[in-house]
Order: C-alpha cells, then structure tokens, then sequence
C-alpha cells in the first residue's frame, strides 16, 4: 500500500509556483507582440508595393515586358551581323513552319493599306509606322529617370514637370533626322495637279479642294441623282 502511495506521488505534476505561472504568461505574451509587430510590418510593406503598383500606368507590365523582348531580339540581331549570318534565317530554325506562317500572316494584317477612309485613319497609320521606326527603349535609362524623378516622372494634375527634364543631345540629333526624313519622302510624292480652269469651282482653297475631291471620289456615285436634283432645281 505504501509502495502504491509512493508511486501516485512520483507520477503526479508539480504544482507551478506563482512566479514560474507570471513568467509563462510573460513569455507568451512576447511571443504574441512580436507576432503582432511581424504581422503590422509586413502589412505595411504590402501597403506601400500595392500603392507604388497603382501609380503604374495600367498597361505598365505589358509594355515592360515588350521592351524587354526588343533588347533581347536587338541584341541577338547584332550578334548575328557580327557572326556575318542572316538573323532572321536563324530565327526562323528555332521556330516550326506553322508558327511562322502566322508570324507571317500577322505580319501582314498589323498594318495593311486599305486606302484612304478618313483622315483619323491616316493619322493613326502614320503614327504607326513612325513608332515602328522608333530605336529600342533604354531601359536602363528608363529605371534611372523614374528612380530620379520619383512621382514627376509620370506627371499628374498636380505636378509641376517644366524644366525638370533636360532632352539628351543624342535624342534631339535622332528627332531632327527623323523629321529631315519625312520631309524627303513627302517631297518625292507632293506634286501638283494640271489645274482645269473649265471646271467647277466648289471649293475655298486648295486644301478644301483636294477634300472635295476625296469625298466625290468615295461617295460620288451614291450623290449622283441629289447633286443633279440640286443643279435643277428639283430637289425635294
């Protein structure tokens, strides 16, 4: 009986003391503090990226992405000039026959001449070829400029930019032969017209003139019966 007692006695926990009990408590409760100080840290780091990620342009990714892709193939371009070999022949090995017949099929509807419709169309053609034209984006300089401006660097209703940015000499040399560019090959096609001193006379300067032209070269046909009521007199 006694050996039983003794047994129960061995087997039973310790009562822990006041100060053992305060000392727990404590411990856990820097443990709670500092998984509460962890979790406000790291709430406040995603607070400031998703507000850094908001001051994005929306197609911010796509576009990075995109200039990335042009410095690769620009650099693999060069390297294959330097190698003396045709880089779009050894693109080409890399890839199947199906995926560059519809390389070559998108190539040929981004940007097909479907005529003149109107002169919103024409603009947006010709700012799409110049921007075709246009170098590689420096991303380098890129990161360096928004990292310089900070907020500036997108602008915005309430930021004063005049006078932050200074235009690099080599990128005025490039706008200006550009520009020489067009104005040479605009000069090849501009020639003027034998004028018809017996025809009509339906427009206010030679700029009116050509639109007139323009419209009865599109909708002539379907005017034809209107016009002629006009001139008569007949018109309903």
């Amino acid at each position: 009986m006694s050996a039983t007692t003794a047994e129960e006695t061995s087997t039973t926990p310790k009562e822990m003391t006041f100060a053992e009990k305060q000392a727990e408590r404590m411990k856990r409760l820097r443990s709670l503090h500092s998984a509460r100080n962890e979790a406000r840290t790291h709430n406040h780091q995603e607070v400031v990226a998703e507000e850094a990620r908001n001051k994005l342009p929306p197609n911010y990714d796509a576009k990075r992405r995109q200039a990335e892709w042009l410095l690769d193939d620009q650099a693999k371009r060069e390297e294959a000039e330097k190698s003396g070999k045709n880089y779009d022949r050894v693109k080409l090995l890399n890839i199947s026959a199906t995926e560059a017949e519809r390389l070559e099929r998108k190539k040929k509807k981004r940007n097909p001449d479907e005529g003149f419709s109107t002169y919103d169309q024409a603009t947006i053609r010709q700012y799409n070829r110049l921007v075709k034209n246009m170098p590689a984006p420096d991303m380098e300089q890129y990161d360096k400029q928004k990292q310089k401006y900070g907020d500036a660097f997108y602008g915005g209703p309430n930021v004063i930019i005049h006078g932050m940015h200074e235009d690099r000499k080599q990128a005025i040399d490039r706008m200006v032969d550009d520009l020489e560019g067009q104005i040479a090959k605009r000069a090849k096609y501009s020639r003027r017209r034998i004028h018809n001193d017996d025809a009509d006379i339906d427009y206010i300067n030679e700029r009116n003139a050509k639109f007139n032209k323009k419209l009865e070269r599109f909708y002539g046909q379907h005017t034809a019966e209107i016009k002629q009521n006009l001139e008569r007199g007949t018109a309903i």
